[in-house]
């Protein structure tokens, strides 16, 4: 099982989101994540899965990591609740970790197994929408893990001010076919 961390991150601060809101708008990234992770399988924690327009999105399944079990989803056909994240430590899939910063944090720190081969790192160079309140989320504990135990592999492509490189982790197997989709996904025109 290849998994794959997509972030975009602000730059400087790390920051991923203020409460439950991405703090700026940009299309193209959302286009980029979405070719990126069309057709596949998610992970997304709670708070994450319920910022999703209508809590889904088209064409991918999704499981919902949280701590409560009782947790309702809203398409039971494509979205499954999953309260331990040890299940992912084995698997088939190609597996594409959505946030937030908690989930990125315990698969970064989770040891073997939990470790995503790939992370693809969009960092935002704008500024940040000054109307929201609420916690500031960032993910600079996955961004230093990211800068001690893995290495960028490609070119750092720009637009609309969001820059965005591949990184894969130091002495693992990188699935090529995954590597080609995700490299693809990010050099596709809108």
């Amino acid at each position: 099982m290849t998994k794959v961390a997509v972030w975009c991150r602000h730059e400087g601060d790390n920051i991923i989101g203020i409460g439950s809101h991405i703090p700026w708008r940009i299309s193209s990234d959302f286009k980029r994540f979405r070719r990126i992770t069309e057709g596949r399988t998610l992970v997304a924690g709670q708070t994450t899965y319920e910022s999703f327009p209508g809590r889904t999105l088209p064409d991918r399944k999704i499981c919902v990591l949280t701590l409560n079990p009782k947790y309702e989803v809203s398409d039971p056909q494509k979205h499954f609740v999953v309260n331990d994240i040890d299940v992912f430590r084995e698997g088939e899939d190609e597996l594409y970790i959505a946030g937030g910063a908690s989930v990125y944090k315990a698969f970064l720190t989770g040891g073997a197994g939990l470790m995503p081969e790939i992370i693809v790192d969009s960092m935002y160079a704008g500024m940040i929408n000054p109307e929201l309140s609420g916690k500031i989320i960032d993910i600079t504990p996955c961004i230093d893990v990211m800068k001690s135990s893995y290495r960028q592999i490609s070119e750092t492509y720009e637009k609309d001010n969001v820059f965005t490189s591949v990184w894969v982790l130091k002495g693992e197997f990188i699935d090529q076919a995954v590597l080609k989709h995700i490299i693809e996904a990010i050099e596709a025109e809108d």
